[in-house]
């Protein structure tokens, strides 16, 4: 092969890997198309409706069932507030609202797991360590966790179908800020049983003072009493004697001469 000839391919070579790039950049243009078509329109009317119909087919009861979820007051960011509660509705969707087989409300349930299950790809997610961050248990009654249910789908699809990279949004700041803030409480909490444990110290040798003290005296008046009983009995014995002779001499005096 001749020196023209070698130098003749390169051109070719690079208009091939030009065309590539082009080719590339097309695919990956046409994938987020799909992408954010996929997230805005991904929560319908129908979802809402399901949910809707899982509300009024409960029984209103005062039972109530503990579930974790997030605290709003702690995180005010309504994004990071819907991206923290939205992998807590799949693990409630999943673990929590359980109903009966090949029933209305079961299938509701499997078409709600399907849907947080394609919502995956809409949601980045933080960092495990602060998983737990900005989250409590609430204790309610499964008409409000249903509600609240609702309420999530229905505020994630307005917000979705305004920007469907909302949900890519880097919370961690705010996680944080929970976090460190629950640290505080915790650390709160935890002081307040010292003041009851240190008076619970103080007490039980008081107490034990108190029971030896009054034990004492019980044992003192008791010894006190089993003394001075032998000695009222001697003189209880000796009085009728004296009294019966005392009686005959009143009645030798009274006898006439």
């Amino acid at each position: 092969m001749t020196a023209r000839g070698a130098a003749g391919r390169c051109p070719s070579s690079t208009w091939l890997g030009s065309r590539l790039l082009l080719v590339c950049l097309l695919v990956s243009r046409s994938i987020a198309k799909e992408v954010s078509e996929h997230c805005s329109h991904m929560i319908g009317n129908g979802h809402l409706k399901v949910l809707q119909q899982l509300i009024d087919s409960q029984m209103e009861t005062s039972c109530q069932i503990a579930f974790e979820f997030v605290d709003q007051e702690q995180l005010d960011d309504p994004v990071c507030y819907l991206k923290k509660a939205f992998f807590l509705v799949q693990d409630i969707i999943d673990e929590t609202m359980r109903f009966k087989d090949n029933t209305p409300n079961a299938n509701a349930t499997e078409r709600l797991q399907e849907l947080s299950n394609n919502l995956n790809s809409c949601f980045t997610k933080d960092y495990e360590e602060q998983n737990k961050a900005c989250v409590r248990t609430f204790h309610e009654t499964p008409l409000q966790l249903l509600e609240k249910i609702k309420n999530f789908f229905n505020e994630t699809k307005n917000l979705l179908e305004k920007d469907w990279r909302i949900f890519t949004k880097n919370c961690n700041n705010s996680f944080a800020k929970c976090s460190s803030r629950g640290h505080v409480e915790q650390h709160e909490g935890s002081s307040d049983p010292q003041i009851p444990e240190s008076v619970f110290h103080l007490l039980v040798p008081g107490i034990i003072l108190v029971l030896l003290a009054v034990g004492g005296l019980l044992f003192y008046r008791w010894k006190w009493r089993s003394h001075r009983d032998p000695q009222t009995l001697n003189s209880s014995v000796g009085r009728p004697e004296d009294s019966s002779l005392t009686q005959d001499e009143g009645r030798q005096v009274e006898l006439p001469v």
